[in-house]
């Protein structure tokens, strides 16, 4: 039997653009009314999707429409999507920071948040007694905080400033200290925004690790929002992608990171306008105007670029290939010749294992300038391996295959 600890029925959230309340006299009385005889909210049935990159014609705009999802006891979560997709709006309302405009939340014990950095941390108190603070707001007892203090202190690395206001700190400090508090007082529901991104490399590290602790080891579940793909599957069991404050897709993380990857993505990539650069790249596209290949057939693929001025020595065009985590696997450059305006780009077979790729392209001059950057601008990928590894699943055999000569 599933042990839910949270459960998200119909949630939605609605805003009125440039706006506090409804914006005008007549609409809040409208409201008002409404409510005073048990009727709908008439501004639930109009309104706009959340879609940042077009103009709308609505004054409203759905945030978050129709948001449906459980969570176990221990599950870790990963909820992916675009800028401005929903993601933080939807935490804000898991952690009560905002309230829905319809729906329900159903959950079962304590929920700690980490929106951003000092979130719920008074600027002039000291780190101890914001620890304090923290704890007595997840309702936590003073000797049950003093207890895990000396934890919080250590892990988070900020002993030395620990005596000294919050507004000392500078964002690392903050999102250090604010994240230990959060782990540490034992919340049943971490929840815990692209805020980590703020720390170095090594405190990432210490993060993840605890965030796996916490819910493999002591059975408390974690909601995390990250860009990073590859700590999201490292430690995401589940995932949900949102899409213009929508569920686009709830599945399994390997599943979600590969959908989430391919949205929107292009086999080709064309600029039909003029570009006001020195050199730019006018098109790209696979040989075969397809996307998807095996791994015993040669992959070509076309590039067409444009020069505005004379052209002089010392240019280079480099192509960069990337896995589904936006992990770099290696690189290839050829350098450009004056009378020559197509390249071609041929990835011999076996070089690449089944899996999702994409193309970064740069068009460069050495320790001067860049003179056109593309990211993503074609998305490939890999139907099958060969030679056979099916029968090491087990092993991770990286993302090339180096065909090497033994001697």
């Amino acid at each position: 039997m599933k042990d839910i600890i949270l459960k998200v029925e119909n949630i939605s959230k609605q805003y009125r653009l440039g706006q506090v309340g409804t914006g005008t006299l007549s609409h809040d009385l409208n409201r008002w009314w409404h409510q005073i005889w048990g009727k709908e909210d008439p501004y639930l049935r109009i309104g706009e999707t959340n879609d940042r990159s077009t103009k709308g014609t609505s004054d409203y705009v759905w945030a978050l429409q129709d948001i449906n999802f459980e969570v176990e006891r221990g599950e870790v979560l990963g909820i992916i999507g675009k800028n401005g997709a929903g993601k933080s709006t939807l935490l804000k309302i898991l952690s009560k920071v905002t309230a829905p405009t319809t729906g329900s939340i159903k959950s079962r014990g304590r929920i700690a948040s980490l929106l951003e950095v000092g979130t719920g941390f008074n600027p002039e108190l000291t780190g101890k007694e914001n620890i304090f603070l923290n704890g007595a707001i997840l309702g936590m007892t003073k000797k049950e905080i003093t207890a895990k203090l000396d934890e919080i202190i250590d892990f988070s690395g900020c002993e030395r400033y620990i005596d000294t206001p919050v507004k000392r700190y500078s964002s690392g400090m903050t999102v250090r200290l604010a994240f230990a508090v959060a782990a540490f007082l034992e919340p049943e529901i971490l929840v815990i925004d692209e805020v980590l991104a703020v720390g170095d490399a090594e405190f990432q590290k210490k993060a993840i690790g605890k965030m796996q602790d916490i819910s493999k080891g002591e059975g408390r579940t974690v909601l995390f929002v990250s860009h990073n793909m590859a700590a999201v599957k490292s430690l995401c069991t589940r995932g949900i992608v949102l899409e213009n404050g929508k569920v686009a897709l709830n599945s399994d993380i390997s599943e979600v990171i590969s959908f989430y990857q391919n949205m929107n993505s292009s086999i080709n990539f064309y600029k039909t306008e003029f570009v006001q650069k020195d050199i730019y790249i006018e098109k790209v596209e696979f040989e075969r105007g397809i996307s998807a290949f095996y791994s015993e057939e040669d992959i070509q693929v076309n590039f067409v670029l444009r020069y505005n001025v004379e052209f002089e020595k010392n240019k280079f065009l480099m192509v960069r290939i990337f896995d589904d985590l936006d992990q770099a696997l290696f690189s290839s450059e050829i350098e450009l010749k004056r009378d020559k305006s197509l390249y071609n780009l041929v990835i011999p077979k076996f070089t690449l294992v089944k899996g999702f790729y994409k193309l970064n392209c740069i068009v460069y001059h050495p320790a001067i300038t860049q003179y056109d950057v593309i990211d993503s601008c074609c998305n490939f990928s890999i139907i099958n391996n060969r030679p056979d590894f099916s029968h090491l699943e087990t092993f991770d055999i990286g993302k090339v295959y180096s065909q090497t000569k033994w001697i």
